[in-house]
């Protein structure tokens, strides 16, 4: 529908001082919370320092040239990705010239970055990033293992060969831990990296590779990308190439001590782009390869890891069956040797001695002997892996035979984990019995928990399911089986989406509800759960069925699932469902032009504007070939919505129109009130507040009808903000209450932000300042966690505007400036008018008229193409003589 969020320009500002002093003090009493704020500082220095002496600012050529630094780092430190070390940020300021005073206050600053990024923030602070607490759960039972615990612990004390872990040297730390399938590298790999876990204060990463199972590798750039949202980069921060999330990555991993778990990787090409590049990190892989050239290039030590000994094959199988090992200690040799002494097998036969408490131990080794022997897998080669092979099917032989059927389906299913309700689809049950099978298959460790009512599959016994299945179930019957899970999962979806969005039901494709049993999804609450829980296999699934043979079940997952993932902020995901659905529409043609759209969409939230143009305009020409006039006046809307973001606000006027006209016309009243959003909010930029204020009444007053109350919150909001233009404060901000509540109560982050945003705005032109503050960090730190970059730029802006009343121009100009970026990335010009005009005024109010004068003319220039009523004050401004 294109509704629009609540744009935050402000009229007219509150100015305090016409400060003319040196910046120092400014500094020294400026709102610096984070590392972009710090670097704000240093830019500023380093124009200043230019200035002064009637030239260029220094190249990153002169400064690593006097630094010895390379120019990749500055960069970094310049660009607030890095925080510079103690030692290199006192150089850099004494290279730009900063006084001693100044050198003192920005060391200040630095240390309260610097402690904010470790312990509680001050009062309206804002978390820089999360701490990441990612390893799994310890395996319970873990047992023996001393020696390589040990070598671990040398490893990170900096015994022998390659650099300590906190001191220094080129690389990281990399302890490769290889070996066989089913030894136990993720057990060994888990259990020390809880027990040091403390040793790394800013966090731990975790990632399964998935090197060797069935399903594809996971890719480097997806690992990365899980990485960074860990460390708290915003959906929109994420880069799009493996090389750029690789450096990205290492920027952020410069300044912390982290430790990466790396799980289960195929080979060093998988492993090398998710190596940090500073030797506080320290680095655990596990493997069944033995990652030679990450041993020879890269200083790792490879720590190989055997079958249990003996004696710790007996230990753990004494853990885990108890008093019977004891009472028969030649059975249990027997046993453990017959598992190879694999911890996988020992687990598994553990588990079924565990479940026939009335069988001899030594019954049960016979009874897999004979086993081994009749798959005839106990050769002489002596591979341990054929035991493992041997357990497992000797496992497989004793389940029921529904049990058997499910855990060969199992291994079909695309995602990583999966519930009762995935497996009843699969195999074709109700839902008691799917729960009864993955009980047994529980039972005897052939699957994992992996909480919540989700079980996942060791990738040596997903491999084995897959080949039981093959071995066993036609090709016809794996499709059916396929088949009925993606219509679970679409219908799941759909139904789901009608609690959540009941009103926009007909704008979504028309899917039965599943045949097999469904969650419960019919309550907002048990709707939204299901769903956050499931996106990962939603995605999967997406992708899953545009690549083998299901395009119509991608392109609906794509056209169901659109608003849940945009108004939750889930943008990379978004991304990757729509991208497979455009794949899958591409060569089939279903649902193309409604798919390409939500491509666009997100495009456009991402601030990729040019990508969404083309995708839009491809759906409107759709939507019109096909004769779809709710698709093309959709297309038209979200085209008006692009044209406004670009400054072209004839264009997008008459785009929102024609959308608004074919809505009428086909009496989509929900469509009509969204258009009626997206005019008012048009007119509000160009200064029409009377129009601005009448479209959002009639909008409020038609989702009020039709009982969309987070649309309706959306259009209160925009007359919250009208009202305040015109001196109503009060009513504004009582609108604008009402329309935070909507969205805290539908979910709708995004719309949260936004309302945030525009409460501060209201706040700042009341001159209440620490309201204003607080509403906007809120607000700010919600655009970066969805990734809205319209929402986080204009609140920066708003941001600065604050700080420049309160008279700390210095920092008002950090939070200008960064605007100013971002709308440089997103073409977005009157964010960029706004930026350069709050620009101006913070250098004019530091004592800086020229280069403020020069801002100025930038920011009426685009104000005036604009048409906005901006332009007039910034000519009054330039009419002025200096100050």
């Amino acid at each position: 529908m294109g509704c629009g969020g609540y744009p935050t320009g402000i009229d007219s500002r509150t100015r305090k001082r016409d400060a003319a002093g040196g910046p120092g003090s400014d500094w020294q009493a400026g709102d610096v919370r984070t590392v972009a704020d710090l670097a704000g500082l240093l830019r500023e220095l380093r124009r200043r320092h230019a200035r002064r002496h009637g030239g260029a600012e220094l190249t990153y050529r002169e400064l690593a040239a006097a630094t010895g630094w390379s120019h990749g780092i500055i960069g970094e430190y310049l660009a607030g990705r890095v925080l510079p070390p103690t030692d290199r940020f006192d150089a850099l300021v004494r290279l730009f010239g900063a006084s001693p005073a100044e050198q003192g206050a920005l060391a200040t600053a630095r240390d309260r970055v610097e402690e904010a990024r470790r312990g509680p923030l001050p009062a309206g602070g804002v978390a820089e990033a999360p701490v990441p607490r990612q390893l799994p759960v310890d395996v319970f039972g873990f047992t023996g293992r001393a020696r390589q615990l040990a070598e671990l612990d040398g490893l990170l004390e900096g015994d022998g060969p390659g650099p300590a872990a906190g001191g220094p040297g080129p690389a990281a730390v990399i302890s490769a831990v290889a070996g066989t399938a089913g030894v136990g590298k993720t057990a060994l790999a888990v259990r020390w990296a809880h027990q040091v876990a403390d040793r790394f204060p800013d966090g731990q990463l975790y990632v399964d590779l998935r090197g060797y199972g069935p399903e594809p590798p996971v890719p480097p750039a997806d690992a990365l990308a899980g990485f960074l949202r860990g460390l708290g980069v915003d959906a929109a921060g994420i880069p799009g190439e493996l090389a750029d999330r690789a450096a990205h990555y290492r920027t952020m991993l410069a300044s912390r001590r982290v430790l990466v778990v790396l799980d289960n990787a195929s080979g060093v090409d998988q492993v090398r782009p998710l190596l940090p590049g500073t030797p506080a990190c320290f680095v655990v892989v596990t493997s069944r390869d033995d990652l030679a050239g990450l041993v020879a290039r890269d200083g790792a030590r490879r720590i190989d890891l055997d079958i249990l000994p003996a004696e710790e094959a007996l230990d753990l199988l004494r853990t885990l069956v108890g008093p019977r090992v004891a009472a028969d200690p030649t059975a249990a040799a027997a046993l453990a040797d017959g598992c190879a002494r694999l911890p996988l097998a020992l687990r598994i036969a553990a588990e079924f001695a565990t479940a026939n408490p009335a069988m001899d131990l030594s019954e049960l080794v016979a009874d897999l002997r004979d086993e081994a022997r009749r798959l005839d897998l106990l050769d002489t080669s002596g591979d341990p892996r054929t035991a493992v092979r041997s357990v497992f099917s000797w496992s497989y032989q004793h389940l029921s035979a529904p049990a058997a059927h499910a855990f060969g389906l199992l291994g079909l299913h695309p995602g990583h984990d999966l519930d009762a309700y995935a497996v009843a689809a699969l195999a074709g049950t109700g839902l008691s019995q799917a729960r009864a099978m993955i009980e047994e298959l529980a039972r005897a460790h052939l699957v994992e928990p992996a909480g919540a009512g989700r079980h996942s599959m060791h990738d040596l016994l997903r491999a084995y399911a897959v080949e039981r299945v093959n071995a066993t179930v036609d090709p016809v019957q794996r499709r059916a089986a396929l088949t009925r899970l993606f219509d679970y999962v679409l219908g799941t979806a759909a139904l789901a989406m009608d609690t959540l969005y009941p009103h926009e039901r007909a704008s979504r494709p028309d899917v039965p509800p599943p045949a097999s049993p469904v969650p419960p999804v019919a309550g907002p609450q048990s709707a939204t759960l299901w769903l956050d829980r499931q996106r990962p296999n939603l995605v999967a699934v997406a992708a899953y069925a545009a690549a083998h043979g299901w395009p119509r079940h991608s392109a609906d997952l794509s056209r169901v699932l659109w608003r849940y993932l945009e108004v939750g902020g889930h943008y990379q995901e978004a991304l990757a469902v729509h991208t497979s659905a455009a794949a899958a529409a591409a060569r089939d043609g279903y649902g193309r032009a409604s798919v390409l759209a939500n491509l666009g969409s997100i495009h456009m939230w991402l601030g990729g504007h040019e990508e969404a143009r083309r995708y839009f305009e491809l759906s409107l020409a759709g939507h019109r070939e096909q004769d779809d006039p709710a698709g093309e006046a959709r297309a038209l809307a979200r085209l008006g919505v692009l044209h406004e973001r670009l400054g072209g606000y004839r264009e997008a006027l008459a785009k929102m129109r024609q959308a608004l006209a074919i809505y009428r016309r086909i009496g989509n009243r929900h469509g009509e009130a969204a258009q009626l959003v997206n005019l008012g909010l048009l007119h509000r930029r160009l200064g029409r507040y009377t129009a601005a204020a009448d479209h959002q009444q009639q909008a409020a007053a038609l989702f009020a009808e039709i009982g969309d109350r987070r649309l309706e919150g959306y259009a209160l909001g925009n007359l919250g903000a009208v009202e305040s233009l015109l001196g109503r404060h009060a009513e504004g901000l009582a609108h604008l209450e009402t329309a935070l509540a909507h969205c805290r109560e539908s979910g709708d982050r995004g719309g949260e932000g936004a309302a945030l945003g525009t409460i501060g705005a209201v706040y700042q032109r009341l001159a209440q300042f620490p309201e204003a503050l607080d509403h906007l960090h809120q607000a700010l730190a919600i655009s970066r966690e969805t990734g809205d970059r319209g929402v986080e730029m204009e609140t920066l802006n708003t941001l600065g505007e604050t700080l420049d009343a309160m008279g700390e121009p210095a920092s008002a100009l950090i939070r200008h400036r960064a605007a100013l970026a971002l709308s440089e990335q997103t073409g977005d010009e009157y964010e960029r008018a706004r930026a350069l005009d709050g620009t101006a005024q913070a250098l004019d109010s530091m004592g800086d008229p020229d280069e403020a004068r020069g801002q100025w003319r930038q920011a009426l220039e685009i104000y005036a193409k604009l048409g906005v009523p901006e332009a007039r004050r910034v000519r009054r401004r330039l009419s002025r003589a200096p100050r």
